[in-house]
């Protein structure tokens, strides 16, 4: 089967073999001639399929003949999150460029100017986010009751979101009579009850299992230590196949540490999370689309729907939450029917979790070690904790060297009783020799009062380098005379 069996525009084959698109696949093959005969649909297929293509393509046929009128958008796309937005956004504008279709892209993060300007002119097609769209819509500044197309796209990941009352509320503001088209990876059972509310006799389509993973993308579970995962994701990223990659984190601030340990062991990396602006997520996207970076760490705000060629792994460097963001995840990789490989690494705490999702997929997922990168770790970083405990409490080494002497055996007593003996005489010596020192002519410091001032620095640093060596009582001289003489000066 080819496009050209679909019943589509000769003007839309032909931007779709520009493309370099011929086949399609099968949820295009099944959902398209349902779509230009007007009948809602439910699609179930795994993430990677070509869900896109099969309501964008009939989309722009059935509208093509129409006109738009100011802030009645004709159809509306519903998308979760900003990147898949824009996402369709760029497929519209590949597959409609022999069509003088307008469109809108209502999205957070970026200024509301255009937006309404664009609304004012009238659009055909209205791809929007839910919250962006509610606030518009609270303001006055768009009308839905010119709708006659609606599509909710990755229905579950509105759900994981907190958008389901919103699409509710949005679904009730839309003529009765209207197509829609729902499309899921899974089917919760508060996605079905959606479905059964607001589809008219909806035909279900489903080209692969809930929740199945790619039959194109080796999955591995890698045993790690919590402590030792960068350094094992630092020699996996190292080796030679590795040839672009995306990791999920589960925390923003995962994401932005991570980034930069990695920048910092040479790798070309990038990072993309919910609290980067919209401009700054899409140039970063773009990076990693030309090549620019070849690693891109993020949270699950990319886990869905990002359709960037050519990734060859994808890593979890924390093990999901949820299972059915497993799925979405490692889809980022074996696309279009390329192969890809899937790395989870998996501490103890993540036994739960792992379990979760092997049930969700129905198999088992084969576990790898990563001893050798752990023992190649391993001499490091034991060198670096033994070495810490030395240099920490540098101060007291001396007080270090006498513990030995204290906790020796009673045999080395008679050695001890003869130090005494040999060091007060070492002593005394000294303390004898420093009374002259101080007998200097006591004339100077009334000759020269300017010197006086100096007199006491000398003397505290002698008392302070006694104070270090032991409890001593001080000068057995006569200091505090000379002491006198310069501060009476």
């Amino acid at each position: 089967m080819t496009f050209a069996d679909l019943g589509l525009s000769d003007e839309l084959l032909r931007a779709v073999t520009e493309s370099g698109y011929d086949t399609p696949t099968p949820i295009q093959a099944q959902a398209i001639p349902s779509v230009l005969m007007m009948r809602d649909i439910i699609g179930i297929a795994q993430t990677g399929t070509g869900k896109t293509a099969s309501f964008v393509l009939p989309m722009i046929d059935i509208l093509a003949h129409g006109r738009s009128r100011a802030r009645m958008p004709r159809s509306l796309i519903l998308e979760p999150t900003r990147e898949l937005a824009a996402q369709v956004a760029e497929n519209f504008e590949k597959y409609g460029k022999y069509h003088k279709l307008s469109m809108a892209l209502l999205i957070g993060g970026v200024s509301m100017g255009d937006q309404l300007a664009a609304l004012e002119k009238g659009v055909d097609v209205l791809i929007a986010t839910p919250g962006r769209l509610m606030d518009l819509f609270g303001r006055g500044k768009i009308m839905l009751n010119g709708c006659s197309l609606l599509v909710i796209d990755e229905a579950d990941r509105m759900l994981d979101m907190g958008f389901i009352p919103d699409i509710e509320e949005i679904c009730t503001k839309l003529p009765a009579q209207r197509q829609t088209l729902l499309f899921s990876a899974t089917m919760p059972p508060v996605i079905k009850k959606l479905a059964d509310k607001f589809l008219s006799n909806p035909k279900s389509i489903e080209v692969a299992r809930p929740a199945s993973a790619s039959i194109n993308i080796t999955q591995r579970l890698v045993k790690v230590d919590a402590r030792k995962k960068r350094t094992v994701l630092a020699k996996m990223l190292a080796e030679a196949d590795v040839t672009s990659a995306v990791i999920f984190c589960n925390r923003k601030t995962t994401v932005r540490d991570l980034n930069k340990s990695l920048q910092r062991d040479g790798f070309k990396s990038g990072e993309i999370h919910g609290d980067i602006d919209q401009g700054s997520r899409i140039a970063e996207l773009e990076r990693f689309r030309a090549g620019t970076v070849n690693i891109l760490v993020a949270s699950d705000v990319a886990a869905r729907g990002l359709d960037i060629k050519g990734v060859s792994h994808v890593f979890n460097y924390d093990a999901p939450w949820h299972p059915d963001d497993y799925v979405h995840r490692i889809g980022r990789t074996g696309r279009a029917g390329a192969s890809g490989v899937a790395y989870t690494f998996v501490t103890e705490a993540d036994a739960e979790a792992i379990d979760n999702i092997q049930k969700l997929i129905g198999t088992k997922i084969e576990v790898v070690g990563a001893a050798e990168a752990i023992a190649a770790a391993e001499p490091a970083k034991s060198e670096a904790t033994e070495e810490a405990p030395r240099r920490a409490p540098r101060g007291r080494k001396p007080a270090r060297a006498k513990e030995p002497q204290v906790e020796a055996p009673s045999e080395a007593a008679p050695p001890r009783e003869e130090q005494p003996v040999t060091a007060e005489p070492a002593a005394e010596p000294i303390r004898e020799a420093r009374p002259p020192r101080t007998e200097r002519p006591r004339e100077e410091p009334r000759d020269r009062p300017a010197a006086a001032p100096r007199a006491p620095q000398p003397n505290r640093g002698r008392r302070n380098e006694m104070a270090d060596d032991g409890p001593d009582d001080g000068w057995n001289g006569p200091v505090p005379e000379f002491l006198n003489f310069g501060f009476d000066a």
